[in-house]
């Protein structure tokens, strides 16, 4: 079995708390990702992003690889690995720094970024993305690429992304023991708007929200930059939790009941209906009304909406994203979902799924498979990016190297 690396592959792992998952994709020479390999196992051990049995969420992320090792018949050893919780927060900071030269040169774009990123984190804190929204050279504002542009001073805004560093460490953990490297942690609600966003929607003003099983993760984007991300830590387990308990079923049956029959907005399901619904302790299953089933899951999908819509009117941005919420993840993909949030959010809204996929797209076509393919679209786009700059550093030192001699040849 082949390693990964040598047939230009790259791998994403989402450890959520429903469900792991490890994609493989291929990478052609024009950059386009194709699906060669899919594995999950339901997830043990996690809670609301963070890992509570580390033995369990080991053996859950062992079985997942395993499977996207066999369909793809390569050795997984490096990996992009999705982090989530309510320990993740953001901030927008600034920087400023002199123009060396004439002209802006990649050099003091990463100082200025350099200076931006550099505000007093806490021992307990880890950066994770300082992702650079614009620039500004002199009097002129908002530029998105300053290189060749002349001036005397540049400043740079960016979105700082930070987690618990025990939290990441524990998850990384967790992968390590698996005898996988993982080669950069990223936040998931980023990583599910490189699988789902267009760059019309990025530019208009958008709203991600991935509808996880323990925590729904937000961003927003306008002018084509993040501009807040977030993590509320509620999901689609609370929806379970509800149906096991009012309808005295096992949370298993519970979970299934809500994937097969629940709907999101009571209106649209007929009173006559029904489904049966197993019950506790051996006792017989009952008939119920699928309209009844509704009545209990729209109050909870009221609250998750509403929950989003008081963190979009805390960042002050809720009229700026004219493309309107692109829902992801497996708990947006309820019957009536879209329907329930456009009544609530006033806005237009879509369910989000990978875009831009070759290959096995039947087994990774869903918004539950959001995060792990942005998590490959994301190691794409971030190898691509280092490549040139490594390359033109070289290309620049050779030249200097070159041109030291021809002086110490005079």
């Amino acid at each position: 079995m082949p390693k990964a690396m040598e047939r230009n592959l790259v791998v994403g792992l989402d450890i959520g708390t429903s469900k792991i998952v490890a994609v493989v994709g291929e990478v052609s020479p024009d950059n386009t990702l194709s699906i060669v390999g899919v594995g999950h196992h339901a997830a043990r051990g996690m809670d609301k992003g963070g890992v509570n049995d580390l033995h369990l969420v080991m053996q859950s992320i062992q079985r997942a690889v395993n499977e996207a090792e066999l369909m793809s018949d390569c050795r997984i050893g490096n990996v992009y690995l999705g982090i989530s919780g309510k320990h993740i927060t953001c901030q927008n900071e600034n920087g400023m720094v002199p123009i060396n030269d004439s002209e802006v040169t990649q050099e003091d774009v990463d100082n200025v970024i350099h200076t931006a990123r550099s505000v007093p984190l806490s021992a307990e804190r880890r950066m994770l993305h300082v992702l650079p929204q614009e620039y500004s050279v002199d009097c002129q504002e908002g530029i998105k690429s300053p290189i060749g542009m002349s001036g005397v001073r540049m400043e740079a805004k960016v979105h700082i992304v930070t987690c618990a560093n025990d939290m990441a460490r524990n998850i990384v953990k967790c992968v390590e023991r698996c005898d996988l490297h993982a080669d950069q942690l990223i936040f998931s609600a980023l990583a599910s708007s490189y699988a789902v966003l267009t760059e019309d929607e990025k530019e208009l003003g958008v709203c991600v929200v991935d509808m996880g099983a323990g925590t729904m993760d937000i961003s927003v984007f306008t002018g084509g930059a993040l501009r807040h991300s977030a993590v509320i830590a509620v999901g689609g387990n609370q929806v379970s939790s509800d149906i096991a308990k009012i309808f005295r079923t096992p949370l298993s049956h519970a979970e299934e009941i809500k994937v097969q029959y629940a709907c999101a907005l009571r209106q649209m399901v007929s009173m006559e209906e029904n489904i049966e619904v197993p019950s506790v302790g051996g006792r017989p299953a009952r008939s119920m009304s699928r309209h009844t089933l509704a009545e209990v899951v729209e109050p909870r999908y009221h609250e998750l909406f509403e929950l989003i819509q008081e963190e979009l009117r805390a960042t002050g941005l809720e009229d700026q994203i004219a493309a309107g919420i692109v829902l992801t993840g497996g708990t947006a993909k309820m019957e009536g979902v879209v329907e329930f949030a456009e009544e609530i959010f006033q806005m237009p809204v879509r369910i989000g799924t990978p875009l831009n996929i070759k290959g096995l797209t039947d087994y990774v076509n869903d918004p539950s498979y959001s995060t792990v393919v942005g998590l490959l679209q994301y190691g794409i786009q971030h190898s691509i990016q280092s490549k040139p700059e490594s390359g033109s550093n070289q290309g620049m030192a050779d030249l200097w190297a070159k041109f030291r001699s021809l002086i110490k040849e005079f």
